[in-house]
């Protein structure tokens, strides 16, 4: 007959505890894939209007009536606002992984207000460019076309910072965890890279 081996249960195990297992992070994968196809339809985007904008160099030998205004001041303080959100939306990545609570929704707010800030600028911006429909149709429907578009996708950054700050307050991020927050920092980073070139494509070099 076999003898029986009775184990302790409170003797010590030799060797160091096995490391915690690694969680899956379909978001951060998910949003990457999402913000790829994002980018490929702005490139679309701008694409085409810098096709048209050849054409009419070439047929008419202008692009911007003499009654429209593409001022730079107001893109310019948006392309720093936006810059300036880049660097709180990483301070809340790097605040959820020291699990301090306190900055990372102190820097969520912050990216949010600036982004707010944003559409407000934007809004005073289509009140300036005086942009019609009916008169100029090439220039103003890919113009409303381009930074509407991009205004959706602040409008879903915001969003997305948002759910993810609600669920940081929930408790469901921590040092270990905190992909949620660095999906939405992916996200917000590179909405403000497509800005970047919607601002140099058709403020600066119009």
């Amino acid at each position: 007959m076999a003898a029986t081996v009775l184990v302790d249960p409170t003797a010590a195990v030799d060797g160091p505890p096995p490391p915690p297992e690694s969680r899956a992070r379909v978001l951060l994968v998910g949003t990457a894939f999402v913000t790829a196809a994002i980018a490929m339809l702005f490139i679309g985007l701008i694409a085409v209007y810098l096709a048209l904008r050849t054409q009419a160099l070439v047929d008419v030998g202008s692009w911007i009536p003499a009654d429209v205004v593409l001022p730079l001041t107001q893109p310019n303080m948006m392309m720093l606002t936006l810059v300036l959100s880049m660097f709180t939306v990483q301070w809340a990545v790097s605040a959820i992984k020291n699990d301090d609570r306190a900055n990372t929704y102190l820097a969520l707010a912050v990216t949010l207000l600036l982004a707010f800030s944003f559409i407000v600028e934007e809004g005073y911006l289509y009140s300036l460019m005086k942009l019609n429909l009916m008169t100029t149709p090439p220039l103003a429907s890919m113009i409303y076309a381009i930074t509407g578009t991009h205004l959706a996708m602040i409008i879903s950054a915001m969003i997305f910072v948002m759910l993810m700050g609600f669920r940081a307050l929930a408790g469901q991020f921590t040092s270990r965890q905190h992909d949620g927050i660095a999906a939405a920092a992916m996200y917000w980073h590179v909405m403000v890279a497509i800005y970047a070139l919607i601002w140099f494509v058709i403020f600066v070099t119009k």
